[in-house]
């Protein structure tokens, strides 16, 4: 008899993964933001390809928040584009990967180099319920001015302080303090900038 996570819990899947609970990626409104961010995501793609006047507006009706004078080279590859929120004046690089089940912030004036990825999902590490297809997620925080290299990975609950620089290839498992230079896998600080 298959394991009932949820006994007691009156949630849809979709509140409990908004809450930062575990939840079933099944529920059929996530399908349905999902397959709007993909299509979405596409159509930014494609008008940019073109240099359609439009495309700016799709990437409004993407995302959560898209600052002033902020830019994003498609492709961009979102799970649901509504959590992802983007500062005034921060340029995003081609061929970023945001998967947004959780909340990602990136604040103003930030530089996101090419093939960076920010991934909130977390699975469980005990098998069974990662059978069961339990999922979670853990919220992402890029404050203001921060430029990740390119190739960067962000773990699920990290956050990144203002003015710090994530070198290229980095892999970021925890939080780095404001205003230093991170770098390896796992990242670690090594000084201190300014």
């Amino acid at each position: 008899m298959p394991t009932d996570h949820f006994a007691g819990d009156p949630r849809t899947n979709r509140e409990r993964m908004l809450a930062g609970d575990h939840y079933i990626a099944d529920d059929p409104e996530n399908e349905r933001l999902h397959r709007r961010g993909v299509r979405l995501a596409d159509a930014y793609h494609r008008a940019e390809v073109v240099e359609d006047p439009g495309a700016r507006a799709i990437l409004r009706d993407l995302l959560g928040t898209l600052g002033e004078g902020a830019h994003v080279n498609p492709p961009l590859f979102v799970d649901y584009g509504e959590n992802l929120h983007i500062g005034a004046r921060t340029f995003v690089n081609y061929n970023l990967t945001a998967l947004d089940v959780a909340t990602i912030t990136i604040g103003e004036d930030c530089q996101i180099g090419p093939n960076v990825q920010l991934l909130t999902p977390t699975h469980p590490i005990d098998p069974q319920p990662r059978r069961d297809k339990l999922e979670a997620a853990q919220r992402i925080t890029i404050e203001d001015n921060v430029w990740l290299g390119g190739g960067v990975i962000v773990c699920p609950g990290v956050t990144i302080g203002e003015n710090s620089v994530i070198g290229a290839g980095s892999v970021v498992t925890k939080d780095v303090p404001p205003n230093v230079l991170a770098v390896g896998n796992p990242a670690r600080v090594v000084r201190a900038i300014g």
